[in-house]
């Protein structure tokens, strides 16, 4: 990841047992007027290389996503969709302990007890993406949209077979690099997934730059992906051929 040393730091401990945090946070709640939940959308924020700092609501890496949160609710109005966020434990991926991955595992759990096992599409952004990706290897989860994800290199992609994989990256990010998160689309594309990848134009990592874009394809995408849960999902109209991203 450039830029690494401003993600990271080691001050504080693991939160332990004592104050246990339930992992997964309602936008939607389950079940509507249609009936039960069939589907569910879980978003993930960014956050740092290195940190057992505890994770807190008012951290920039979570307030980025709220309006990602808002773009899916309206993409997707239907009742019988939950919409939700994952809470992590502490901001850090942590080397091997992925902490970030272990926090999304949980929350799969929690929503598995209180709705079902029910078709997950996971948003995530920055080291959420990569959590994201990660996860992906759970049953339920069916298909991932990666916001300008850190793939470091020999990053695995087994576990993306037969799952859907949508990566946005913007072309000036300074964080992640895009030719990293492309470079993953194509080794998952030749492992089975049914992979895309978009480069939007003037984005950075922040995605605050043509923000109204970001937001708009990434509901779009979501909605698109609940809507072919079981079968073949249309490529963006962005996308580019022979695995080469596409741009917006």
């Amino acid at each position: 990841m450039r830029g690494s040393a401003r993600m990271s730091d080691r001050e504080g401990q693991r939160p332990g047992a004592a104050r246990p945090l339930t992992a997964l946070v309602p936008h939607r709640p389950a079940g509507g007027a249609k009936g039960p939940t069939r589907a569910a959308v879980l978003v993930l924020h960014g956050g740092r290389a290195d940190s057992l700092a505890p994770s807190r609501p008012w951290h920039v890496s979570r307030l980025r996503m709220r309006p990602f949160v808002r773009a899916v609710l309206r993409a997707v109005p239907d009742r019988d969709v939950f919409v939700g966020e994952v809470r992590y434990r502490v901001r850090g991926w942590n080397g091997a302990a992925t902490d970030p991955v272990a926090d999304v595992r949980r929350a799969l759990a929690e929503l598995t007890n209180l709705v079902g096992e029910v078709p997950v599409v996971l948003v995530g952004h920055s080291m959420g993406g990569r959590a994201a990706l990660r996860a992906a290897a759970a049953p339920q989860v069916r298909a991932v949209v990666a916001l300008a994800p850190w793939c470091p290199a020999g990053e695995p992609v087994a576990q993306l077979r037969d799952k859907r994989v949508i990566v946005l990256h913007g072309d000036q990010d300074r964080i992640t690099e895009p030719a990293a998160s492309f470079a993953l689309v194509r080794r998952a594309a030749r492992e089975g997934s049914s992979a895309t990848a978009v480069r939007v134009a003037g984005g950075d990592h922040a995605m605050l730059r043509r923000a109204r874009t970001w937001h708009e394809v990434t509901g779009s995408a979501v909605a698109a992906l609940l809507s072919g849960a079981d079968g073949p999902v249309e490529a963006l109209p962005a996308e580019g051929p022979n695995g080469e991203p596409g741009v917006l």
